[in-house]
């Protein structure tokens, strides 16, 4: 039996990526890692290790030593910070990993550095200006007008993020997070009206094997997020566009001609409705993958088989392989719950 190393077993994500291998019913011995014992009880998992921060100096040598003792077979990092560094030592690890390259995690993770990239590519991209200093911020009020978006160019979850008003509320943001000593930087961009977008892709070799995207409808308590935007749905929906599924391809393309491993990408519509990516995580899923295994199609299982070079028994579409309008309604103690297009629903609903 193969076993199967998570990091970040015991947050959200962990605990939907191994939901989705037991629903399969394949048998994987799974090893639940966490910084966190209290979080690890959430996990479902066969064994669990509690493991020192990514800034730890421990832990490279913990992690090889978890490794040897399980004799696992595959690690899957999920938390972002984890993704960085596996990526980043994966060689010396004794294990195997189906993670993107270095240069591509770099690039992902910092959001002005994709939208260079995808422009030089020929993609649409929001507009973006660097934040260093006051004139920074007169120049943004200028080139976008009010209200514009100010947010950090690292990190999930809209890190960092709000939407600017004024330049009192530009100025006294940069400063909260200064006299925070978060050391971040920022960028300023143009607010697009529409639709907010998440497409979820494992990719191999280049060649996308499935993807389904969706929209986030509502969010996770959006009355604590200045930008009232939590980018953790507690509503979403199946989206069937080719236009989203073409952007969202060349938006990875345009990174990693060579792409392998899982890709989800952020896209929003401007006023013409057209999708345009804003960011790319790479290497680890969204939150909501439970949402699609759920549906019918597992990513995180086909990633799984493909990482450990193993047979697909069944391969689903590259696009669209669940139908459109399926609604995924969770929250804090409320188990997901999957709506088949509920008669109530709005055709193109959308709450914010």
């Amino acid at each position: 039996m193969k076993k199967i190393i998570i990091t970040g077993a015991g947050g959200p994500a962990g605990v939907n990526f191994i939901n989705s291998i037991r629903k399969s019913k394949q048998k994987y011995h799974l090893i639940g890692l966490d910084i966190n014992p209290f979080h690890l009880e959430w996990a479902k998992v066969d064994e669990k290790y509690i493991i020192p921060p990514v800034n730890s100096k421990k832990h490279k040598s913990e992690l090889i030593k978890i490794i040897k003792k399980t004799k696992a077979d595959f690690l899957h990092p999920q938390p972002d910070v984890e993704v960085v560094k596996i990526g980043k030592i994966r060689k010396q690890l004794p294990i195997k990993t189906m993670l993107p390259s270095n240069k591509t995690i770099r690039i992902c993770h910092n959001k002005h550095k994709s939208a260079q990239v995808w422009q030089k590519a020929g993609l649409p991209i929001i507009d973006t200006i660097i934040i260093k200093d006051n004139q920074s911020l007169k120049k943004a009020s200028k080139r976008f007008s009010y209200p514009y978006w100010l947010r950090a160019t690292k990190g999930a979850s809209s890190r960092g993020s709000t939407p600017v008003p004024n330049i009192k509320v530009a100025k006294h943001w940069l400063g909260y997070w200064k006299a925070r000593s978060t050391n971040w930087e920022f960028v300023a961009q143009e607010m697009l009206p529409g639709k907010i977008i998440a497409f979820q892709s494992v990719w191999f070799n280049g060649q996308i094997i499935t993807s389904q995207a969706r929209q986030r409808v509502e969010y996770i308590y959006p009355q604590l997020s200045p930008s009232g935007i939590t980018n953790t749905p507690i509503i979403a929906k199946t989206l069937n566009r080719d236009d989203v599924n073409q952007m969202a391809t060349k938006a990875v393309l345009a990174i990693d001609k060579k792409a392998t491993g899982i890709f989800c990408v952020d896209l929003r519509e401007n006023k013409q409705n057209i999708p345009i990516p804003t960011e790319i995580n790479c290497g680890r899923f969204f939150t909501t993958s439970f949402f699609f295994t759920k549906a019918g199609v597992n990513m995180p299982l086909i990633y799984l088989k493909l990482g450990l070079g193993e047979k697909l028994s069944s391969k689903p579409k590259q696009y669209n392989p669940i139908p459109e309008n399926w609604f995924w309604c969770r929250h804090i103690d409320c188990p997901g719950v999957l709506l088949k297009n509920p008669k109530y629903a709005k055709k193109d609903i959308s709450y914010i």
